[in-house]
């Protein structure tokens, strides 16, 4: 249990038990159980159908009996943080004040730990509400090599697994992350510059540019997540770092390559 009353800073708290600065401080809202089993739908879909927009998806519902709106179905994507991957038009604005760096992985030969990490940030359903997980990738290995949940999709827990993965395995040459404001933000984009990593971030929706992680996720709701209804976040935590300790011994990367 974290507390600020303890001796040790809140901070230090939340690193030591792998959790989210931002999930100490947040208040959970209650959602309606109907709600989290749609948010529930949802998200299987989508790794089925990565393509599918709030028009596909709200057909793909009606389809399976579930009478639903596009503008909720776009309404709740937005809240999972889930959207429709394909390669989009540039025509997008970034976040005001958020630069959006260049692709730096094509035609890229990856060969070696330490080369190109990946980050992403994905919904995890709980029996009573949800979490999102975010995690750092090796792209050679395919390990994982720092992970943190939150019940929010505000930067905080980018920031404590990218420290987590440095201060374990040093620095890469190159991080990939897509244009999620988390990954574009001027605290994340300042501590990946601090430490000379060059940033490298996905065209929009474009699930090809981040292709391993993707695969991570999926692996990791089919697996794990899917297979079990969490009650607490600590109960997310255990079974979650159970799995990844397993992911990471599995036979997910080229075994020559990890030390």
């Amino acid at each position: 249990m974290i507390t600020p009353q303890h001796p040790l800073s809140v901070t230090r708290q939340c690193r030591l038990v792998a959790v989210a600065r931002s999930s100490v401080y947040y208040t959970p809202q209650p959602v309606p159980a109907a709600t989290l089993a749609l948010m529930r739908q949802l998200d299987e879909l989508h790794l089925q159908h990565p393509f599918a927009g709030s028009r596909m998806l709200r057909d793909l519902l009606r389809l399976h009996g579930v009478p639903v709106g596009r503008k909720h179905v776009a309404t709740l994507m937005r809240r999972m943080g889930i959207d429709a991957l394909y390669r989009h038009p540039r025509t997008t604005q970034p976040h005001p004040g958020h630069q959006v760096f260049p692709y730096l992985l094509r035609s890229l030969d990856i060969t070696a730990p330490n080369q190109v990490w990946a980050m992403d940030l994905t919904y995890i359903p709980m029996r009573r509400g949800f979490l999102y997980l975010v995690a750092v990738l090796d792209w050679a290995t395919r390990r994982v090599l720092a992970w943190r949940l939150s019940n929010t999709l505000t930067g905080d827990c980018c920031l404590d697994a990218l420290e987590t993965a440095i201060r374990a395995h040093g620095c890469p040459r190159i991080l990939n992350t897509d244009q999620g404001s988390q990954f574009t933000g001027t605290a994340f984009v300042d501590l990946v510059q601090q430490h000379g990593i060059a940033l490298s971030t996905d065209g929009k929706g474009a699930w090809r540019d981040n292709l391993f992680v993707e695969r991570l996720w999926k692996s990791v709701k089919y697996e794990e997540v899917y297979l079990h209804a969490y009650d607490t976040v600590a109960e997310a935590q255990q079974h979650l770092a159970v799995y990844f300790a397993f992911y990471n011994r599995g036979p997910y990367y080229p075994t020559s390559l990890c030390a």
